[in-house]
């Protein structure tokens, strides 16, 4: 498979106002690619335009809203001609068990991390497929790998995106556009410590938890979005990203039933939203 050749045509990035979004777009605007971000957060998708040289055009929609998604395409493409790459970052984290979680609770993550992942990629195939080569990059997790305890609507929505890109790249062999995902692990942006909780949570157990898990981050975003590149260009179907996704990826391989065994431990105090804090 040809190697993809980002700068100077366009790469669209969801969730593009922070985090690991944010710093794809910073790396690829330093070599020339062409961006068109997507974030529902306007202020800071602007702050971060600001700050990139090049063609940059912003694009301020709720992923969630099929009808706004088709809109937001249609003006990505008026805007650029020449469209040969998606990468999918937008996401949210929810921390619970399903006890302590509300259905609409659930359903507002997996509409965020799943349903918003599929309806741009379905809004954006058209223009892909115009290039002479394109690739779909989506950011998936090392949750999609392994499901933690007290993560159940992540975990589950992450597992979807993971199955959402293998059946597409099977959809879609044999033509212009390939298709793969991402897996990272531990990753320092902050997604764990802004994301939400179950509102039936004390918020200072919420705090103690996310801060447990995010103690346990140690890739930098930088790192990570220089992978996710790479992998973008060289049109990769499965990427891992961090030490800790690697060694949990040849774990579920040796014990797809019993991994959690030794995953319980370190992970205990970022899955307690019970015990209270004293």
């Amino acid at each position: 498979m040809p190697r993809l050749t980002l700068a100077g045509n366009t790469t669209v990035i969801t969730g593009a106002a922070s985090g690991m979004g944010a710093e794809v777009a910073r790396q690829l605007a330093g070599c020339g690619t062409h961006l068109a971000l997507l974030d529902h957060n306007a202020e800071a998708l602007a702050s971060v335009a600001r700050d990139l040289d090049g063609a940059v055009s912003t694009h301020v929609v709720d992923l969630r809203d099929d009808a706004a998604v088709a809109s937001a395409a249609s003006d990505v493409r008026e805007a650029h001609p020449r469209i040969n790459a998606l990468i999918t970052c937008a996401g949210s984290s929810m921390l619970g068990s399903l006890d302590q979680l509300t259905m609409e609770e659930m359903r507002w993550l997996v509409d965020v991390n799943l349903w918003g992942t599929v309806s741009i990629t379905q809004a954006l195939l058209p223009a892909l497929r115009e290039a002479p080569a394109a690739h779909i990059t989506h950011l998936a997790s090392v949750y999609a790998l392994a499901a933690p305890a007290g993560r159940i609507p992540y975990s589950m929505s992450k597992f979807a995106v993971r199955g959402f890109s293998e059946a597409l790249r099977h959809e879609l062999e044999g033509s212009s556009v390939s298709v793969g995902a991402v897996y990272p692990a531990g990753v320092r942006t902050g997604i764990i410590l802004h994301g939400r909780y179950a509102a039936t949570i004390d918020p200072a157990v919420a705090a103690r938890a996310a801060s447990a898990q995010a103690a346990m981050y140690h890739t930098e975003p930088a790192d990570a979005a220089a992978r996710i590149i790479r992998a973008t260009e060289r049109r990769r179907a499965r990427t891992m990203v961090g030490r800790e996704a690697r060694l949990i990826d040849s774990l579920v391989r040796l014990a797809p039933v019993g991994y959690w065994r030794p995953m319980r431990g370190p992970l205990r105090q970022a899955t307690d939203t019970t015990t209270p804090v004293r």
